[in-house]
């Protein structure tokens, strides 16, 4: 019986980080992400300045109109959410990526790369490198700032967006900042 009671406490525990984690992953408002910030019930708040995108000791600042300079890539894609379609324009996140170091086409241990996006509200989420990575995978994902050809309204001024997911539980609205990082 004392053997037991610590590994059910230890469950209790592994499960109620797990609510969590679903919680943020799925979106509900009002879940407490990981970390010391709260999201902020259903507001949304703005980045308070520009993108930030860190690698291995090297970090890059880009505001909108930087962003806004380099070649667009164009997709549309269905939103669970909204029940509608809905084109995305901006930059491949990728050829965000690869100027700080980060492998284009990844082999052996650059798979254990992973890419952290969170959003101003400090909604977070990972992709891994591969999933990023055109070279190895089917899906784009983008840092766009328009939808629909329109500057992004409540959910920008940038937005992560990928093609190939069912629902949007993984797309980041308010970007903030990206960090890529590697597993231990």
């Amino acid at each position: 019986m004392r053997r037991i009671l610590p590994m059910l406490g230890l469950l209790l525990v592994l499960e109620a980080g797990l609510v969590q984690i679903h919680a943020q992953m799925s979106g509900q408002q009002g879940a407490e992400p990981m970390g010391s910030m709260a999201m902020h019930h259903g507001k949304h708040v703005k980045p308070t300045g520009p993108l930030t995108i860190s690698f291995n000791g090297k970090k890059s600042a880009w505001p909108l109109a930087r962003l806004s300079a380099l070649p667009h890539t164009t997709i549309t894609v269905y939103n669970e959410h909204t029940k509608k379609k809905e084109t995305y324009a901006g930059v491949p996140l990728t050829d965000l990526l690869t100027p700080l170091g980060v492998p284009a086409k990844p082999h052996g241990k650059d798979f254990k790369l992973y890419v952290v996006v969170e959003g101003a509200d400090g909604y977070k989420v990972v992709y891994s490198a591969a999933e990023v990575t055109p070279d190895v995978h089917d899906a784009t994902v983008l840092v766009a700032d328009t939808e629909d050809g329109k500057p992004i309204g409540d959910d920008g001024p940038l937005k992560l967006v990928a093609t190939g997911e069912k629902r949007p539980a993984r797309w980041v609205r308010n970007l903030a900042s990206i960090s890529v990082e590697t597993v231990q």
